[in-house]
Formats: C-alpha cells, sequence, structure tokens
C-alpha cells in the first residue's frame, strides 16, 4: 500500500508494529476472557491497563517517527517558505494515508470508550483491589472474605461515590502503584485513619443510625486453657440503643452518634490508641463539657483545630471488613463449631502455647503447629494419639487452617497490630475514654461502668450457670478465680498477652 514518503522510517514502522501486535493480543485476551470464562486477576490487568499502554505508545511512535524524518528531509532541501502541510487526496499516497487515519481514529476511539468503561470497573472491583497486588493485600483480602462485607465492594467503603473521591483514590494509587513495584512499602501497612472518607458518606449509604435496633441478646462461649477444656458461657444483653427503640438514641451505645450531640477527642498518637482530652457538646443548648486525663500533660490552645476529631463510626466499628481474630478467639469458635473436639484434652492449652510464638514465615509456622501438635500427644498421651490420630490430624489441619486467616507473618500482621476497637476485652477499645480518668472541672468522669454497654443475664459453665433475674442483670464473674483484679486492671492487659 502506498503512502507518503514520510511514513517510510523505522520508528513509525516500529509503532505500528507495536500498535497492532497489542491490539491483537488484547481482542485475543479478551475474546478468551469472554467466551471460554477463563481469566484471572492479572489477565483483567494486561487487558485493560498493561497492553492499552503499550497500544498507545505504538500509535505515539507513528506520527514521531514522520515528524523527524520530514525534519530531516527539510535540511537537505533548499531553503523555502514554511507552511501547512499539503494533503492531496487525488494524490493515492494522501488518500491511503487519509484514510487510514481517519478510519483508525474512528476505531480506536471506539475501543478507548469501550476500554476506559471496562478499565473503570476494572480498577473498581474487589479482584483488581484483593488480588493484583496478592502479597501486600492478602491480609486485607483474606479478612475481608471472612468478614459481614464480603459481597460489598472495597471501593464502597474506601472510595465512596463522586468523582472526587474517586480521583483523590486513582492519585494516591500511583504512589502506591510505585511502592509495590520496588518493594518499597512498610510491613505492617499502617491504617490510612486520617484519609478515610467521613462515615456519614461511606457507612451511612447502607447503615440508617435512625434505624438501628434497640438492644441485643449476645451469647458467647469461651474454653478455658485446661485439660478439660472447661466450657464458659456468657450471655449479654447488649444496649445497642435505648430500652425502647421510639426513644432513639437518647441512651445506649449509639448514642455517641445522637444527631443532638457531638462528642470530639484528642489523640496523641497516629492510630488514635491513646486519648487523653473529650469534649461533649449538646447541640440543643451549646453547653460544652470538656473531659481530660490529668496524668497526660497537653495545651489544648495550641492544637491544630484540624487535630480535634469528631467521633463517627469508625472510632468504635474500625475493623468492619478487615478483622483479625486472636488466637483465644479463632480456637474457641472453632471447639464451638465442632471442628476441633472439646473433648480432644488439652487442645486449648496446646494451641496457645504454639500460637504464642512469631513465626517469620507462613510455611514454617505450618510446620511448627504440625509438629509440635504431634510431638505434644505423642508425649503426654500416647494413647490418644495412637488410637485418635485421626482426630488430632484434624485438629492441627483446623488450627493451621485459622493461623493462615487471621495471621499473616510476611507482613507481620495479626491481630494486635490492627486492634479491634469494639470491646475492650483483647484491645482497650471503649477504654481508651471510658476509663474513669477523664475529669471534668466539675469532677465528672467518663466512667468505665460496664453495664452502660451491656448487662450480663447468664453466665456459667453448662449445668451450672447463674442467670439474671427479669430486668435485673449479674455482676461479672471471672471464669478463673482472680478475686477483685478484674474491677481494677483493664481486661486488656492481660488478653493482650494470653493470646
Amino acid at each position: 500500500m502506498k503512502l507518503p514518503r514520510s511514513f517510510n522510517n523505522w520508528t513509525s514502522l516500529m509503532g505500528a508494529i507495536i500498535a497492532l501486535v497489542s491490539l491483537f493480543i488484547i481482542v485475543f485476551l479478551f475474546l478468551v476472557s469472554v467466551i471460554f470464562d477463563q481469566g484471572s486477576s492479572y489477565l483483567g490487568l494486561f487487558i485493560y491497563i498493561i497492553l492499552p499502554a503499550f497500544l498507545v505508545i505504538g500509535l505515539i511512535l507513528i506520527p514521531i517517527g514522520t515528524f523527524v524524518k520530514k525534519k530531516r528531509e527539510k535540511k537537505k532541501e533548499p531553503a523555502h517558505k514554511s507552511g501547512w502541510p499539503k494533503i492531496d487526496l487525488n494524490d493515492k499516497r494522501y488518500r491511503n494515508a487519509f484514510f487510514i487515519f481517519t478510519f483508525g481514529t474512528v476505531i480506536f476511539l471506539m475501543l478507548s470508550a469501550i476500554g476506559s468503561y471496562e478499565a473503570y470497573h476494572y480498577t473498581e472491583s474487589v479482584e483488581f483491589c484483593g488480588k493484583v497486588c496478592h502479597k501486600v493485600m492478602k491480609p486485607e483480602y483474606v479478612a475481608y472474605q471472612e468478614s459481614p462485607h464480603a459481597r460489598v465492594a472495597c471501593v464502597d467503603c474506601h472510595v465512596g461515590p463522586g468523582a472526587d473521591w474517586y480521583v483523590k483514590s486513582k492519585m494516591s494509587g500511583l504512589y502506591q502503584v510505585y511502592a509495590v513495584t520496588t518493594g518499597n512499602y512498610p510491613k505492617p501497612i499502617p491504617t490510612p485513619v486520617r484519609n478515610l472518607r467521613p462515615a456519614r458518606e461511606t457507612c451511612e449509604e447502607c447503615h440508617w443510625p435512625e434505624q438501628f435496633y434497640s438492644r441485643k441478646l449476645q451469647y458467647r462461649k469461651h474454653y478455658i486453657a485446661n485439660t478439660e477444656n472447661t466450657e464458659w458461657d456468657i450471655s449479654m444483653q447488649m444496649k445497642i440503643g435505648s430500652n425502647y427503640e421510639a426513644l432513639g438514641f437518647k441512651e445506649g451505645i449509639h448514642w455517641h452518634i445522637n444527631p443532638d450531640v457531638k462528642i470530639e477527642y484528642y489523640a496523641t498518637d497516629r492510630e488514635r490508641e491513646n486519648i487523653p482530652w473529650v469534649r461533649y457538646t449538646d447541640l440543643k443548648t451549646g453547653k460544652s463539657v470538656v473531659y481530660q486525663d490529668p496524668d497526660t500533660s497537653i495545651d489544648i490552645s495550641k492544637i491544630n483545630q484540624s487535630e480535634i476529631r469528631v467521633m463517627d463510626c469508625m472510632d468504635c466499628h474500625n475493623r468492619p471488613s478487615h478483622k483479625y481474630h486472636p488466637p483465644q478467639e479463632f480456637v474457641d469458635n472453632a471447639i464451638t463449631a465442632g471442628r476441633i473436639p472439646k473433648d480432644l484434652p488439652d487442645i486449648k492449652v496446646a494451641a496457645m502455647d504454639i500460637l504464642n510464638n512469631d513465626f517469620p514465615t507462613t510455611d514454617s509456622a505450618m510446620e511448627y503447629i504440625e509438629q509440635e501438635i504431634r510431638f505434644y500427644y505423642e508425649f503426654l498421651y500416647p494413647d490418644i494419639y495412637d488410637t485418635n490420630k485421626a482426630v488430632i490430624e484434624n485438629a492441627i489441619a483446623v488450627l493451621q487452617e485459622e493461623f493462615k486467616k487471621n495471621i499473616f507473618p510476611e507482613m507481620k500482621v495479626k491481630w494486635d497490630v490492627y486492634p479491634d476497637h469494639i470491646g475492650h476485652l483483647n484491645t482497650e477499645g471503649c477504654v481508651r475514654c471510658h476509663n474513669d480518668k477523664h475529669i471534668s472541672k466539675g469532677n465528672r468522669v467518663i466512667s468505665r461502668d460496664c453495664n452502660l454497654c451491656h448487662e450480663i443475664k447468664a453466665q456459667g459453665t453448662p449445668g451450672n450457670k447463674e442467670y439474671a433475674m427479669a430486668e435485673e442483670s449479674l455482676e461479672f464473674r471471672h471464669p478463673v478465680d482472680i478475686g477483685e483484679e478484674w474491677k481494677t486492671t483493664y481486661c486488656a492487659e492481660c488478653h493482650r498477652d494470653l493470646y
């Protein structure tokens, strides 16, 4: 096919080859993924991002080559007056070039429109967020799949609706791509608490605060680390809202987001774990009360206003989709579900001793769990090991599986790295503020009374439970006798190290 002489150069030729080969591969892979329903997160990455980039580069090289060649030819010709390029459609060479450019441009724009649309949806997909950066995002992706939000797309919470936050997320993603490509990222990845979109613009798209339930009964089973794996049950009425639904947010846990009040706080650390200053404001009367921990000296007048945060959902529900359970919790759940037999002696003791260790890799953890559990029962319970080897092997498999769902040595991720602020058993959570230490000028305190949030309705071992009468509640009784220590010591001070 005859074309203008300026197209006859190696740069334009290479550009055309790159563009055509890229286009062919894109079409081929797209057909494979659609017709045969085959593909992966990396296939989408190639179809919608990497190969289109090569296609564009190839197309750019074509005019660059013609421009450079024309410039060289002008230097060889006598000086003449410069002007616009002459395009003579009567000349077959120019006509061919014109039609190729015209039809090529139309096809390219159509493909670009389709590709851009698909690329947009692909980069917004759970697959892209969780699988492309496999090693880095593996902890978040695994925990997400086990969460109540497993059917909610990542971007619905992390980005939300609107073009402005979409652009912000893609701009911040550029550095993340660079960091992953170069391996220049921290382990564990810091939680982006300061860059999260306000919960009212994301969470409340689905969770309507005015329609929260008033109260909820919660039943939990725990197992004491002893030979019998003694079961300890507890039933609590969680005061999510008021005693009567019609009262709305006048009392209960969700009082914190009552639209008639505003709770503000100042944290001395990036993770918002240490909160020495809290301000309550009644929006109806305008009255404010400031509570401060006298053991922490801060000059609130010098704090930039942007560092004072208005409390919202994420200050308590900070791990709604990426929760990492501590070993004592996931072992209890496995026994409750019957995946690990309760009558296997010492299984809770052995599991806690093993899982209390730090491991360099997941593979080393898997090997250690297998070796230690086998050795434990072979040495201490040889009869059980000989007659119930299949039960022990099953327990090993379950512990390994639960470990892989909650602990990720390669990224240095586990439950105490990303603490969950719901409750106060394994981390400070509620007692960051509710600790009897935050005092106002009128000597009022933010109480640590457990009954503000829940009431115990039943507790004890099966067959030996105590029950509360009607509207009454029980005083907490610790499964292991520690006297009155539980009244003065925060739960997390012990449970954080118990695993």
